[in-house]
């Protein structure tokens, strides 16, 4: 069964200094452009993730958000203890030679608001302790994307699917006007002749109709638009992959389309010619975000 270029996942990893949060979300894309939005992964870690990710989802637009919620014990401030003890030292040595009593207590403050004396935790927050738990929040997240994939390409199936049919039904209608088309054009010119007092030999006329209405045939374009489906549902039933291969296929559809069209001379069949069209252009549309 295909799959939409569509999707969203998310996972989830808790780590000693948090938790962390992996989401992915992706859109329709030639190839796979892999956007990851975080500081949070080293660089030997991103190229596996990369790795990982291009594997899965082989192409679209694909963004990934890292996000992280460190712990209580994690997000307390440290105090560089030597350093204050050294400033307070500092500040008492000049205090002595002042007069007065020292307010050790607003001493203290005031070294605690001194740059580096206190500052947050620093280190890495993915390691290679931590990074088989933040693999399995990526490989979790990307499962939920294929899923949801998975259940829109059900639903592109369908939609695309059944347009082709319609486009095939488009073209027994055309089929159904043909002798009616090629009996008209014979009365048209038979007709113009009549008003023009012209008389016509009836053995040339026989011949020049011939070739006239080799012109206008749309056999070879109804046999090639019938192959040109056929080939499109097997493609899209056995290919795992097929979103660009239905691309071309849409293309030769297309032009056999225009190509009955150029030669219709008659309003039904070019409205059915029209019909077509519009289905094939609606295919177009969904085969963009079929994987």
């Amino acid at each position: 069964m295909i799959k939409s270029m569509t999707g969203y996942g998310k996972g989830e990893a808790v780590l000693p200094s948090g938790k962390l949060t992996v989401e992915i979300r992706t859109l329709n894309g030639k190839n796979a452009d892999i956007t990851i939005k975080s500081t949070l992964l080293p660089k030997d870690k991103e190229l596996q993730a990369r790795q990982a990710i291009a594997d899965s989802l082989v192409r679209g637009t694909i963004d990934v958000f890292i996000g992280f919620e460190a712990s209580a014990a994690e997000s307390a401030k440290t105090v560089n203890r030597a350093l204050a003890e050294e400033y307070c030292r500092q500040i008492l040595d000049i205090r002595k030679e002042l007069p007065g009593t020292p307010d050790y207590d607003s001493i203290l403050s005031a070294v605690l608001r001194f740059p580096d004396v206190v500052d947050s935790k620093k280190g890495d927050i993915i390691d290679d302790a931590s990074w088989p738990l933040v693999k399995t929040a990526l490989e979790e997240a990307l499962r939920q994307v294929n899923a949801y994939r998975e259940k829109e390409g059900v639903a592109l199936y369908a939609d695309v699917t059944s347009r082709v049919q319609n486009i095939l039904n488009l073209e027994n209608e055309v089929e159904a006007h043909e002798a009616e088309r090629l009996d008209a054009a014979r009365e048209s010119i038979q007709k113009a002749a009549e008003d023009a007092h012209v008389k016509l030999n009836p053995e040339r006329f026989e011949q020049e109709m011939v070739f006239y209405l080799q012109k206008l045939d749309i056999n070879e374009e109804k046999v090639r638009l019938r192959q040109h489906c056929k080939y499109f549902m097997e493609t899209i039933d056995t290919d795992p992959c097929p979103g660009k291969k239905l691309g071309f296929i849409i293309q030769e559809m297309g032009r056999e389309i225009n190509t009955t069209g150029s030669k219709a001379n008659n309003s039904a069949i070019q409205k059915s010619v029209v019909m077509m069209k519009d289905e094939l252009e609606k295919i177009r549309e969904q085969s963009m975000n079929i994987l």
